[in-house]
């Protein structure tokens, strides 16, 4: 049963445990937490960048990043599951979590800002132009919510978005949502049609 190296904060370890149970092999994963500040040494073995989310195989072998492990779910799926097979319906699906993902970059590294530096060395300048992407890509996404359903809210860029909305509800009180009431509305229809993402919650654990 392969394992997945993990921490219940992280919007990319969300997206992969949401992808399995999407896909229906949720109760084939083993999920262990990894705090990456004083990880075990074998964990740079598992992964020498030293980030989450890590699947580590039945032979010992290991798959990262996030993007790098959905694409290996959707093959255990049988293909077309989480990422269409049609390239129109592929590129537009990965191009969307493409996006999620660099939201969830731009938002991790105004955390770590704090979160490393003590207060005397934070950049406001570059803290503030991490906050520019993300709001940038809510900006567009606001125009052009991802049409549904499509995929049924079930293929990889849905899932993307979904928790990097659900990181910028934990992280930065939800303040996306008073400009954005196209994305709150599709990512009340997400949660609704997606029981993973509830049961994902970081705050519900």
């Amino acid at each position: 049963m392969p394992i997945l190296r993990s921490s219940p904060p992280s919007p990319f370890s969300r997206k992969v445990r949401i992808a399995f149970a999407v896909a229906g092999l949720d109760d084939t994963l083993t999920v262990e937490s990894v705090d990456t500040r004083a990880p075990a040494p074998s964990f740079f073995d598992e992964n020498p960048l030293g980030k989450i989310p890590v699947l580590v195989l039945d032979g010992g072998s290991t798959l990262f990043d996030s993007a790098v492990i959905i694409d290996y779910v959707d093959h255990l799926a049988g293909g077309g599951v989480l990422v269409p097979s049609d390239p129109a319906g592929r590129f537009r699906v990965l191009r969307l979590q493409a996006l999620a993902d660099g939201m969830m970059d731009a938002a991790l590294l105004q955390i770590y800002e704090v979160r490393y530096r003590p207060e005397a060395r934070r950049h406001s300048d570059w803290v503030a132009w991490q906050a520019g992407k993300v709001a940038r890509a809510l900006d567009t996404l606001e125009l052009a919510p991802p049409r549904e359903p499509d995929h049924a809210f079930t293929d990889a860029g849905s899932i993307a978005l979904a928790c990097a909305l659900g990181y910028l509800d934990l992280r930065f009180d939800g303040r996306w949502r008073k400009d954005h009431p196209a994305l709150v509305a599709w990512l009340d229809a997400f949660a609704a049609a997606v029981p993973a993402f509830a049961a994902t919650d970081p705050e519900g654990r």
